[in-house]
């Protein structure tokens, strides 16, 4: 298979269930985005924030006390945990509907319209950010599984800072633990599955991203530096995909119909 990503690095990735896309952002979108997410926690930008879920960070450090994710502002602070649902942001969505990442969903999926289940920022704040524990990407109230998620780093990911930590080959276990609702393992499935030494740390250079299978066990740590470890996950999925309960609807990125991001700044301006 020829094209934006080589057949070694899908080799690699089958074999490990991760592989890192190098730099993906060059420096003017990713001081863009860098920007722009910035403005969204501070609440000065042009979006509709009544459609963004906003997590504030547990300052604790314990993934028990992070904030309530509900829709809509927080409040003006760089301390958010997560922000949901940018692809209502024409600049993120422009980013997640690269050619790269259409390639990406082709080879997962099919030649099948992809949805986002969801397109998220996650922060760890300087000498703050929630512990992440060991789990697998997966939820038990859809129809079926999202298969890959893209991360990429907004600022440098190292081991300092709380990286993403993985178990390479473990998206081959398959559900580990798929009685639990959100793929997090019990303690002992922990300790089993994740011993220290077949951890590897993803450390990326700012405007890098890797791309992880959603089974791939990972988890991250509290940030320990001065300065902030942000970042962009987008989970595409098949969008015949559906909620059990009929509870949430998934924008479309890829295909007929998809958004687009010239329609989101047309509708920021009639607001």
């Amino acid at each position: 298979m020829t094209g934006l990503v080589s057949a070694e690095q899908w080799d690699f990735y089958d074999e490990n269930g991760y592989v890192v896309l190098d730099e993906v952002l060059a420096d003017d979108d990713l001081r863009a985005l860098q920007q722009r997410i910035d403005d969204i926690m501070l609440g000065r930008a042009d979006v509709d924030y009544d459609k963004m879920l906003m997590q504030l960070d547990s300052g604790s450090g314990a993934y028990a006390d992070a904030g309530k994710q509900s829709k809509g502002h927080k409040g003006a602070t760089l301390d958010y945990r997560k922000i949901q649902d940018l692809e209502f942001d024409p600049l993120f969505l422009a980013y997640m509907q690269r050619p790269l990442f259409a390639e990406i969903c082709r080879r997962t999926y099919g030649d099948l319209p992809i949805a986002a289940f969801r397109a998220m920022f996650m922060n760890k704040p300087a000498r703050q950010g929630t512990f992440l524990p060991w789990h697998q990407d997966r939820w038990a109230f859809l129809d079926r599984d999202p298969l890959i998620t893209v991360w990429t780093a907004l600022d440098p990911a190292t081991v300092a800072n709380g990286c993403v930590q993985v178990i390479p080959g473990s998206h081959r276990y398959g559900l580990i633990n798929p009685d639990h609702g959100s793929g997090f393992l019990d303690r002992e499935q922990a300790v089993e599955y994740c011993p220290p030494d077949k951890v590897t740390y993803l450390e990326l250079e700012v405007g890098q991203a890797v791309l992880l299978h959603n089974w791939l066990l990972h988890s991250s740590d509290v940030n320990n530096t001065d300065v902030s470890r942000r970042a962009f996950s987008v989970c595409y999925m098949d969008a015949r995909t559906q909620h059990a309960k009929g509870r949430e609807d998934y924008s479309l990125v890829f295909g007929d119909g998809a958004l687009r991001p010239d329609d989101l700044e047309v509708a920021q301006v009639r607001r």
